[in-house]
C-alpha cells in the first residue's frame, strides 16, 4: 500500500489574518505583505509517484529561488511584444490556473486554437505537454507560449534582451542560476514556478487518505458511478491522480476539425487524439475540452452518454451510457468534490 502523504505545514503564515496586513501606523499607500510559505514546502499528493523535488530534472533542480523567480516572471507582461499579456493572462488562479474562455485572447486580441487548460500537478506528467504533448518537458513548454504570435508573440532573445535591462531581474537570476537572464534560465525559471503548483487539498484528497466522512452520500455514489463499468470514466481519469497521462480519441472530434496529436506524430490512428487531463479542481475550469466548445460539466457528461459526436475514429471505450436525473447529479457531485479550495486561493501564488 502506497504511505499516505503527510500534511503541509506552512511556517509563518496565520489563514485567520489573510495575506495582507494593515500596520496600524500604514498610511492608506503602504501595504506590508505578510510572509508566505515557501513555494517549495509541499507534499506530492496521495498516489502520485515521487516527491515533488524528483520531478525536476537535474539541470534544473528546484530552489526556492528559483520557484520565486518563475512566480515574478509569470506575471511579468513585459514577456508579450505589446507588454500587455503575461502566462496569468490566460491560467488565472480562481479557475485553478485555467482560462475561463473557450479560447485564450493573446497580444492585440489575437485568438488562440485551443483552451488553456489548467496547471495543477504538471510536474508528474511524464508523456509530453500542451494538448497534443508536442513537448516533452515543463522547461522546453515554458517557452512555446512567449514565442506564439497569437499568444505573447515575443521572441526569447527580445525576452531576455527585456529581463537584462532590469537589474532586479539580473540579480535575481545571478541568485537562482549565478548566471545573468538567458533564454535556458528564463525557461527553467518559469517551470519551476509551474513545478511548484500542487492541488491536493480536496474533500476527493481527505477521503483518500482515510476520511470516510469527507464526500456526502451523493458524492460518494457520484464516485461508484465515475469508477464504474457502467459510464467508463475511469478508463482515462484513474483513481488517485485521475489522469492515465495518455492521449485519446474522446469523440470530440470532427471532420475538418483540429487534428490532435497527429499534427505531432503524423500517424492516422493519432487522429482526434488529445492529452486526458488531470481533474482536480474540474469544477472551475470552465469551459471543455481541446477547444473549449463545451460549456458545462453538465454538457461534458451528455457528450460522453452519447458516446461522443459519431466519427469513427472515436476511441473504442468511449460508448454510450444512460443516467437519470438523480444520478447525473451525484456524478456532477462528485466532479465538485474535487474542489481544492486551499489551492484556488492560496496567497504563495499570488503576484508578489
Amino acid at each position: 500500500m502506497l504511505a499516505k502523504t503527510q500534511p503541509v505545514h506552512f511556517r509563518n503564515w496565520q489563514p485567520a489574518l489573510g495575506f495582507l496586513v494593515f500596520a496600524c501606523s500604514a498610511t492608506p499607500d503602504t501595504v506590508n505583505l505578510e510572509p508566505t510559505p515557501n513555494l517549495t514546502e509541499v507534499s506530492s499528493p496521495f498516489g502520485f509517484s515521487g516527491s515533488l523535488a524528483s520531478t525536476a530534472p537535474a539541470d534544473n533542480q528546484l530552489t526556492e529561488s528559483r520557484a520565486k523567480l518563475g512566480r515574478r516572471l509569470f506575471f511579468e507582461t513585459a514577456l508579450s511584444r505589446t507588454r500587455e499579456v503575461s502566462c496569468s493572462s490566460c491560467h488565472e488562479q480562481s479557475h485553478a490556473f485555467a482560462d475561463p474562455r473557450p479560447v485564450s485572447v493573446g497580444v492585440e486580441g489575437k485568438m488562440g486554437k485551443r483552451n488553456a487548460p489548467g496547471l495543477a500537478n504538471l510536474a508528474w506528467v511524464r508523456t509530453g505537454l500542451f494538448w497534443d504533448g508536442r513537448v516533452a518537458s515543463l522547461e522546453e513548454q515554458t517557452g512555446k507560449p512567449i514565442e506564439d504570435a497569437n499568444e505573447m508573440d515575443l521572441p526569447l532573445s527580445e525576452a531576455v534582451a527585456r529581463l537584462n535591462s532590469d537589474a532586479s531581474y539580473v540579480a535575481e537570476f545571478q541568485a537562482a542560476y549565478a548566471e545573468p537572464p538567458s533564454e535556458l534560465s528564463l525557461r527553467q525559471a518559469l517551470a519551476s514556478f509551474v513545478r511548484t503548483l500542487v492541488s491536493s487539498n480536496s474533500r476527493y484528497d481527505a477521503f483518500l487518505t482515510g476520511d470516510s466522512f469527507a464526500l456526502s452520500d451523493s458524492e460518494q455514489r457520484g464516485s461508484d458511478l465515475f469508477f464504474s463499468s457502467r459510464t467508463g470514466c475511469f478508463h482515462c481519469h484513474t483513481e488517485r491522480t485521475l489522469t492515465n497521462d495518455g492521449f485519446f480519441n474522446n469523440g470530440s472530434y470532427e471532420p475538418g476539425g483540429d487534428i490532435g496529436r497527429k499534427g505531432v506524430t503524423g500517424r492516422t490512428g493519432d487522429l482526434g487524439k488529445f492529452r486526458v487531463p488531470g481533474l482536480r479542481n474540474i469544477a472551475l475550469t470552465a469551459p471543455y475540452l481541446h477547444d473549449g466548445s463545451l460549456p458545462t460539466l453538465s454538457d461534458v457528461i451528455d457528450h460522453y452518454a452519447k458516446g461522443g459526436r459519431g466519427d469513427p475514429s472515436t476511441d473504442v471505450q468511449i460508448e454510450p451510457f444512460e443516467l437519470n436525473a438523480a444520478e447525473k447529479s451525484d456524478l456532477l457531485a462528485f466532479l465538485g468534490a474535487l474542489t481544492d479550495q486551499k489551492f484556488l486561493t492560496d496567497p504563495k501564488y499570488i503576484e508578489r
